[in-house]
């Protein structure tokens, strides 16, 4: 893939070109001299037996040599066969995308074809969409990637890039917007068509594809070592020409951005703001607001609607933004699709298989969901799905009875209530803490005593006569004074080394768990969800390859019918994503995730509460029609240090009743 942006004028833009075709012919260059390397031996034979035709090259120690020689020229050619057998044939890599056929865009492809036009270029062969803030051309010229290709229409050239655009472009942008963003993208088909260029980048994703094919799965042990000694070599190609490949790609963009200056170039620099903005609103759109309904099993088919609903929120909070969404009047690029809602769920169902690894098809597991069913089927759902594995696992750790103590060793309710969890992770009051109780009280003590402050007042006479004979002798004692001030230092030095010492230990005991509790509590949480994630890859993987079964079985049988059968729908990836969103959480994360759901279930059950969707933010509790936003630090306080106080607090303002069991899924 190859991007190109910028701005400039018709000599940078003839600068750029002949960069780029002087790096693709070092390229081609490189590919010259394995070449030649390849056929070295072979032509030293031609030469050696050219010599024994001719009577110069005689006598049994030539006759040896000519047959080593041979030997070594066959065994480099079979060699240098199959290398390029392999870098021909091996198929590259091409990026999951959603393809877009004109009869189902023609608006757009009359843009894009209007736009080549303009800067007077080959149009790009077809359209396609991807669930990224990103637009660029694609090489898909390969014949396994023509195959599955959705040919754009008449005009276009079968050896022209697939131009793919990011599909929140489409809604959040206005047409005279896409158009300025795509129009430095669709110049670069221009550069692309020069057969130098071409058969440098032939050359290059052939040595990629063929660095790949080791790890193809269902080779045999011999196939397996062939295509590893194939993979080296392709790999110390691809290494030669790197830099030269990276330079040819920073031409091509050169060039096109140069082209591309003279078309809407003030409108350009508009939509770069909004290219910004978008990537912004569809980052928090997918980690915040998608992620927890994938992983309850839903997947939201309108992400791309939705991104217009988050930016336009972001633009009600944040000044900066301010004024973006006042463009909504204008007529939005989703409107150049004949139906915007069967794109923007293909594009959804996409997004979910990148980004979370689901099925690469909706299933009895994995169901869309709108946005206006996410509070109940997602947010709710996932709250008391939470909860009850936090029961779960309270009850694993030796509360099978469903009853607990408080830190004061009271019985609390039965059954799965928001108490139980409280009186579980709330610890008692430390020692440090009784014994400054113990302090304020004798303070208290000692104020109140008239007595006491009658000693004090003589206790502070005497040592201001103490302080005042000091002074009158500090005259005569200077040498003693001296000595003392010596001692003196060398005992703060000491008290100092002493200081550093507690530090450090103190700094030991900072590491040790502040609440063991919680510790062992979200140490269980972790391992029972890490058991979940892996039953449920493992179900991802049985149905992939049961779907692949049964399509091999209907191959068979379609070859005796004569029928077709259905494609696989488990794709490249499998059950896992290509791109996650986030990394592992830690325990302590989950926890705190937990038991604020069982403190939105017990709110949803008992008090005036309802599930409620952010557009930035995801799932939220609404109270009395407001979000909840002082929750999550009452939440931390319980799980890190121990303190209920502030949740409980919280609990009465709200009017939560802890005590009350909830509602588990």
């Amino acid at each position: 893939m190859y991007g190109v942006s910028g701005t400039g004028s018709d000599v940078g833009e003839e600068w750029g070109a002949r960069a780029a075709r002087s790096r693709a012919l070092a390229v081609l260059r490189v590919r010259g001299r394995a070449l030649g390397l390849a056929v070295l031996p072979a032509a030293v034979a031609v030469v050696l037996y050219a010599g024994g035709v001719t009577g110069h090259f005689t006598g049994s120690g030539w006759d040896a040599a000519r047959w080593v020689v041979t030997v070594l020229a066959v065994l480099v050619l079979i060699a240098a066969t199959a290398v390029a057998l392999v870098v021909a044939r091996a198929r590259p890599a091409a990026t999951p995308t959603v393809e877009l056929a004109e009869t189902a865009a023609p608006d757009l492809y009359r843009l894009v074809r209007d736009l080549a036009d303009r800067l007077d270029v080959p149009a790009p062969a077809a359209i396609a969409l991807t669930p990224d803030c990103d637009s660029w051309l694609e090489d898909r010229t390969h014949r396994a990637h023509r195959a599955l290709r959705t040919p754009g229409g008449e005009g276009e050239s079968e050896g022209a890039p697939v131009l793919v655009i990011g599909s929140p472009f489409l809604w959040w942008m206005r047409v005279g917007e896409l158009r300025a963003v795509l129009a430095p993208v669709v110049a670069g088909t221009g550069p692309a068509a020069q057969p130098d260029i071409a058969a440098a980048r032939r050359f290059v994703r052939g040595l990629d594809a063929a660095v790949a094919v080791p790890g193809t799965p269902g080779l045999d042990p011999v196939r397996r070592i062939g295509a590893g000694a194939v993979g080296q070599v392709a790999r110390v190609l691809l290494r030669a020409c790197r830099g030269h490949a990276a330079e040819m790609e920073r031409g091509v963009a050169v060039a096109g951005s140069e082209r591309a200056q003279a078309v809407d170039y003030g409108v350009r620099i508009v939509a770069q703001e909004q290219v910004g903005l978008a990537y912004a609103g569809w980052d928090r759109l997918l980690t915040r607001v998608a992620l927890p309904a994938w992983r309850m099993g839903r997947w939201p088919a309108k992400l791309d609607a939705g991104v217009v609903s988050a930016l336009t929120e972001l633009s009600r909070r944040d000044r900066l933004a301010d004024g973006f969404s006042s463009r909504l009047g204008e007529r939005p690029a989703c409107d150049l699709l004949e139906e915007p809602g069967a794109v923007d769920e293909a594009a959804s169902l996409l997004a979910a298989r990148l980004f979370h690894g689901g099925p690469a098809a909706p299933g009895p597991d994995w169901s869309p969901v709108e946005w206006s069913q996410y509070p109940e089927e997602v947010v709710d759902r996932k709250w008391r799905t939470d909860a009850a594995r936090l029961h779960q696992v309270l009850d694993g750790l030796g509360l099978a009875d469903g009853t607990a103590r408080g830190a004061g060793g009271e019985r609390v309710a039965e059954g799965p209530t928001l108490t139980r969890v409280i009186a579980h992770l709330a610890t008692e009051p430390t020692k440090s803490t009784e014994v400054e109780a113990e302090a304020d009280t004798a303070t208290d003590e000692v104020e109140a005593d008239p007595h006491t402050d009658a000693a004090l007042d003589a206790g502070a006479s005497a040592e201001t006569a103490d302080a005042a004979g000091t002074r009158d002798s500090a005259g005569t004692d200077t040498d003693t004074d001296a000595e003392d001030a010596t001692d003196l230092a060398t005992a703060e030095a000491d008290d100092a080394d002493l200081d550093l010492v507690l530090d450090a230990e103190g700094d030991e005991d900072d590491d040790e768990p502040v609440n063991p509790a919680a510790e062992a509590l979200a140490g269980a949480l972790s391992a029972l969800l890490a058991r979940e994630e892996a039953a449920r890859e493992a179900r991802v993987a049985a149905s992939a390859l049961t779907a692949e079964a049964a399509a091999r079985s209907a191959e068979k049988d379609g070859g005796h019918s004569g029928g077709t059968s259905a494609p696989v729908v488990s794709g490249p990836d499998g059950p896992l994503p290509l791109f996650p969103l986030q990394p592992p959480r830690s325990g302590r994360d989950l926890l705190a995730d937990h038991v604020t759901a069982m403190v939105c279930c017990a709110a949803v059950d008992t008090a005036e509460a309802t599930p409620g969707l952010d557009w930035l933010d995801g799932p939220a509790l609404l109270v009395g029609g407001e979000r909840a936003t002082d929750l999550g630090p009452r939440v931390l306080a319980l799980v890190e240090e121990g303190d209920p106080e502030p949740l409980r607090v919280w609990l009465a303002r709200t009017g939560v009743r802890p005590e009350k069991p909830v509602r588990l899924v």
